[in-house]
Parts: C-alpha cells; structure tokens; sequence
C-alpha cells in the first residue's frame, strides 16, 4: 500500500510539473526592454506596458497541429486602450494565424475577446466575445485545439468557436505552415476601446498582464520534420496516444458553445452586411 501511495504521489507530482511547465525552456523574451519578465524561477511570465513602450514573448518551437493550454491573467482596472494578445502564427505574406486578442476597457466595463483565423495571408474572420466572468481577478485558460480538421477556441475548457476545415469546398486551412506561439501588450488606443473613442490613460501606467501553466501536447516542428511522425517519415502522422489529432465536438460540447455564442458574442464577421455588401465570404454558408 505505502509503494502504490508513493507511486500515485509521484504521478502526480509528474503530471504537475508537465503543466507547470518552465517559461525559461520554453519561451524566449522577444521585446520591450525589460518590460518582460520571467518570475518565480520561470513559473510565471509579466509583460508591461507604459507610454514608452509594449512587451513580447514568443516561443521557441513551432507546432504544426496540437492541444495549446495558458492561462492569463489580463491588466486589471481601468486597461482602456490595451491589448492582450496572444495568438499562433507563421511568417510571410501567406502566413497563416491562430488569434486570441483581449481589448481593453474602462473600470467595470467587460473586456472584449476577440478571435480571428488566417489562412494564406488572409483573415477577416473575426468573431467577439464578451466572457462570462471578469479576466483581471483570477487566472483562466485559453485554449487551441488544432487538428487537421477543426480549430477550436476554448476558454476555461469550454469551447466558443470552431473553424472548420471545408478545404473540400474550397476554403484554405491552417495546415502546413508550422506556427510560433506570440503573445505582447502593447497601446492600440486608435481602435481598441468602442472604436477607438477611449484612450489609454497612462496614469495607470505601467499596465501588466501575467501567464502560468502553459502546456502543449502539440507536434514539434524542426527541421522539415514532425515530432508526431515516423521515424524515417516526414509526413505528419501522428502518434496513436495523441487523442485531439481526431477529436471531434461531441454534442455536449456543441450545446456548449451555442450558449456561449447566443449569450456572450457581441460580432460575427458572418452578419455582417456593411463589411461585405458584395456578399458574405463562402464559409459563411457552409458552416
């Protein structure tokens, strides 16, 4: 009983430290000039903002295809004007890109989580959120789940969008240009808050968003080769114990997010007339 009591306590312990993962390993400081700060013997990642200056990080693999997991906490206050971004990307004009964006506001004014999806260069996909709970007391994750067939934005594991692979239809998606993992604050006071109405008040400088717990059951991409396939391969199989490579919504997770969707989203590019009078982009009509 006390071998199987200590085995459990380190498979705990073991499971602990995979999700606490090192920010030192994992991330490099990318700008800002100090303003980014790994804390905690790299437990826990600050950045700041001031009138001077934003801050960034960004990982130091790149993933093609994989469960992403962070939790943040965001600029608390009055963060008018601030952006929180956080978001995977390729480079190149044709890049594609995963977003996470938080838009600041006023004290007591609920933040905005904006999301938006690249392929081949091209985003205009932008869907808005208000969350269901205040980002600035607490940490949350926010998740990616990005397999070949779906892109799925989760927040404190409850899904809010799904981008659907309908390359069958013509509609590119993300799914063979490896991506970083970006996030930065920085001032975007010109279109942040109610359109750019309210500014930041630098008052409250220096503003500071915190991250901990990143984790990544994700392939690994260096050097033209996948983590995920064969040895001998360079083709992305991926490994049989990888469960999201083929995770699909099931329906509780559907309901899930048509509530999230009928009670919190403020903007769907997908209604959105006056953005496209020549008619709404075909994805639209297909989901």
């Amino acid at each position: 009983m006390a071998s199987l009591i200590h085995l459990l306590l380190c498979s705990s312990l073991a499971m602990a430290m995979a999700v606490a993962a090192n920010f030192y390993q994992d991330f490099d400081l990318t700008w800002g000039d100090g303003r980014a700060k790994f804390l905690n013997n790299g437990q826990l990642l600050t950045l700041s903002l001031d009138r001077t200056s934003g801050s960034g990080f960004q990982s130091k693999k790149e993933f093609l295809f994989g469960k992403i997991d962070m939790q943040l906490k965001l600029v608390p206050g009055n963060s008018a004007g601030t952006v929180t971004a956080y978001y995977l990307s390729s480079q190149g004009p044709t890049h594609d890109e995963i977003d996470f964006e938080f838009l600041g506001n006023l004290t007591g004014d609920p933040y905005t989580l904006h999301t938006n999806v690249y392929t081949q260069g091209k985003g205009n996909r932008e869907m808005q959120f208000k969350l269901w709970f205040d980002p600035t007391k607490d940490f949350h994750t926010y998740s990616v789940l990005w397999n070949p067939r779906h892109v799925i934005f989760k927040v404190d594991g409850t899904p809010i969008r799904d981008f659907k692979n309908l390359e069958s239809r013509g509609i590119p998606f993300p799914k063979n240009q490896p991506m970083r993992i970006y996030s930065s604050l920085w001032n975007a006071d010109d279109w942040a808050t109610r359109g750019g109405l309210v500014k930041t008040n630098w008052n409250n400088a220096p503003f500071t968003a915190s991250y901990r717990n990143f984790y990544a059951d994700a392939c690994i991409w260096s050097s033209g080769i996948s983590s995920c396939a064969p040895r001998n391969s360079s083709s992305a199989v991926p490994a049989t114990a990888r469960g999201w490579w083929s995770q699909e919504m099931d329906t509780p997770s559907q309901d899930r997010m048509r509530w999230v969707q009928k009670n919190y989203m403020i903007y769907h590019y997908c209604t959105d007339l006056k953005r496209f009078p020549q008619g709404f982009p075909p994805e639209c009509s297909m989901t």
